[in-house]
């Protein structure tokens, strides 16, 4: 069974840095595509990122393009989201899901499986 867990959220204040991380396990890890999405309070959840199977393509949101960069490792069966220069607008529960396949997907219906997301906070 395909988990995923993020962690590492948390209050940072504005232009700060944090490093979100999603362990992966119950599949073969280097097959996957990974994308990270996030959920502001009254909002609709929204694509953040993408970074395919293997690690040679990543795709961005215009919003986070050029302050947010996704890595893996997969001796580690994990995929980072580092986010720099925060705004409050980067508010909100981020979610790392996965599915087989290359990409890019941009879409929530285009993942298979998905973390329980985690709270990042950004205090103007």
């Amino acid at each position: 069974q395909v988990q995923l867990v993020e962690s590492g959220g948390g209050l940072v204040q504005a232009g700060g840095s944090l490093r979100l991380s999603c362990a992966a396990s119950g599949h073969t890890f280097s097959t996957y595509a990974k994308g990270w999405f996030r959920q502001a309070p009254g909002k609709e959840r929204e694509f953040v990122g993408h970074i395919n199977w293997s690690g040679s393509s990543t795709y961005y949101a215009d919003s986070v393009k050029g302050r947010f960069t996704i890595s893996r490792d997969d001796a580690k069966n994990t995929v980072y989201l580092q986010m720099n220069s925060l705004t409050a607008e980067d508010t909100g529960v981020y979610y790392c899901a996965a599915r087989r396949g290359s990409g890019p997907y941009y879409r929530i219906s285009e993942y298979d499986y998905w973390g329980q997301g985690t709270q990042v906070t950004v205090s103007s």
